[in-house]
């Protein structure tokens, strides 16, 4: 039979062997990561030449200043307002179908381009153009387009609930 294990000798590393097994690993992680390392120093660099390391350095030893700042800015009345309109504008668009949202941006940007040839130009219609304008089918579609809208809207309106703090 085997004799029983009495002591346990620790095998003690002195701190130069420690060192140079960490060194020895950090090596080898530079070098399985070497492209990964490559992009991250490119970017550093990049930061640094457009000044925004300076910047960020600033930020972080100004920190609890710059947090007062901010903090202060958004409990001003008029922040509260904007982060609920911005909340209620993205609540807006995801109700709106995307087609008819670029078929409406696609005519608002004709209408525009059509409207500054107009300004260039310094003209104005007379009274009896914009009579003949009406009979002109792209008018006339318009024309409805913006009635069918105003009653939409003033529909939605009118059923809104009203509940002002």
């Amino acid at each position: 039979m085997a004799k029983a294990i009495k002591q346990i000798k620790k095998k003690n590393h002195n701190q130069e062997e420690e060192q140079a097994s960490a060194v020895a690993s950090i090596v080898k992680e530079i070098a399985n990561n070497s492209d990964a390392i490559l992009t991250m120093i490119g970017i550093v660099k990049n930061l640094h030449e457009m000044g925004a390391l300076d910047t960020i350095s600033a930020l972080i030893e100004k920190r609890n200043d710059v947090g007062v700042i901010a903090i202060q800015q958004i409990n001003k009345p008029e922040m509260h307002k904007t982060i609920k309109n911005g909340i209620n504008t993205f609540n807006f668009l995801g109700t709106i179908d995307p087609e008819q949202l670029r078929t409406m941006l696609f005519g608002i940007t004709k209408g525009l381009e059509r409207a500054s040839e107009s300004v260039g130009k310094k003209e104005n219609q007379s009274l009896w153009q914009m009579g003949k304008a009406m009979r002109n089918p792209d008018t006339r579609a318009t024309i409805s387009m913006m009635m069918d809208f105003m009653q939409g809207m003033g529909e939605g309106m009118a059923n809104v609930p009203t509940n002002k703090k």
